[in-house]
């Protein structure tokens, strides 16, 4: 598995009934399609994928982002950085989570936000989140898994089980 590999699952976990070819998933995560088609391989490889590229296996994802992402994939709050807001910084958990000395961002030269920056799981996610409002959401939550104390990555849980039903 790569880190890519767990933003094509959830781009497809969020696109629900709605199925998109390799090409939609490139051109929508600004990835090429030569990426897409090895990054499906894996996951069907790993058993995250059923028969077809547009089943994800969800109890099975989920496993893997409650218990492994934080392990496989990482993230330590490094300099303070201009980004893009992201983990409990960012929609649904900014809310309930207040605390202006804790702002994450993902690195990024055009973002608004000054934080302490946290490496995305690929070059693109700060590009994609400002696309897609909606999926810079579910971003933000697998980072809180990434990167969040037990309370904030609880709730992201809550909040990505609620999403990927």
């Amino acid at each position: 598995m790569k880190p890519q590999d767990v933003l094509i699952l959830l781009r497809i976990l969020k696109a629900g009934e709605a199925p998109m070819t390799q090409t939609a998933l490139a051109r929508a995560l600004f990835m090429s399609q030569s990426e897409i088609s090895q990054s499906l391989a894996r996951s069907s490889y790993a058993g995250l994928l059923g028969r077809t590229e547009q089943v994800v296996m969800k109890g099975l994802f989920m496993d893997f982002l409650r218990f492994g992402i934080a392990v496989i994939y990482p993230a330590r709050p490094g300099s303070t950085s201009r980004g893009v807001p992201t983990a409990h910084s960012m929609r649904p958990l900014v809310e309930e989570f207040v605390n202006a000395n804790d702002v994450y961002v993902w690195p990024w030269a055009k973002g608004q936000v000054r934080g302490q920056g946290i490496p995305p799981l690929y070059p693109t996610v700060p590009q994609v989140a400002l696309v897609d409002p909606e999926f810079h959401e579910w971003l933000a939550l697998v980072d809180t898994l990434r990167v969040g104390r037990t309370r904030e990555r609880n709730m992201a849980l809550q909040h990505l089980e609620n999403r990927i039903k």
